[in-house]
């Protein structure tokens, strides 16, 4: 099934693009949220007509992401966490905690853009990718250190 995406999706492509789906997910996702349309003659012309606009909106959108992946490229987050033995943590250091420290330097970032593959769970720095467009990556460190149970 060939649809035209109404807007990115990170799996599929960007705004604009004529895209082949498998057809339940096309008719049960893609059409009635509409994130696409129908890849006919109609709605081919109707994206030709709007591609400059299309396109400016993507640009605009990929120089916004490149300049917030220069202002995260070299930014160090510390936590502190409680410890127990062999210096493992109580609990983890979630993608909420990252962005509750990335909130307290005024960028903002959704939770579901945080490479974390699993939480933290250990003291030291840790390298975490963030997504920050459809192809663009950068990462951030993440210090855990310890905080003992009077802080």
């Amino acid at each position: 099934m060939e649809l035209i995406l109404k807007e990115t999706i990170s799996a599929l492509g960007r705004e604009g693009d004529i895209v082949s789906v498998k057809p339940g997910y096309g008719r049960n996702y893609l059409l009635p949220k509409g994130k696409a349309v129908l890849a006919n003659a109609q709605n081919k012309a109707i994206l030709e007509k709007n591609r400059a606009v299309i396109e400016a909106r993507i640009a605009e959108e990929k120089k916004a992401a490149e300049a917030l992946a220069k202002k995260l490229a070299g930014i160090t987050i510390e936590t502190a966490q409680l410890v127990g033995e062999d210096e493992r943590l109580f609990g983890s250091v979630t993608t909420s905690d990252i962005v509750s420290k990335l909130a307290d330097l005024d960028i903002t970032i959704d939770k579901r853009n945080i490479l974390l593959t699993d939480p933290i769970k250990t003291l030291g720095e840790h390298t975490v990718p963030i997504k920050v467009d459809v192809d663009i990556t950068t990462d951030i460190m993440v210090k855990v250190t310890a905080k003992t149970a009077t802080e």
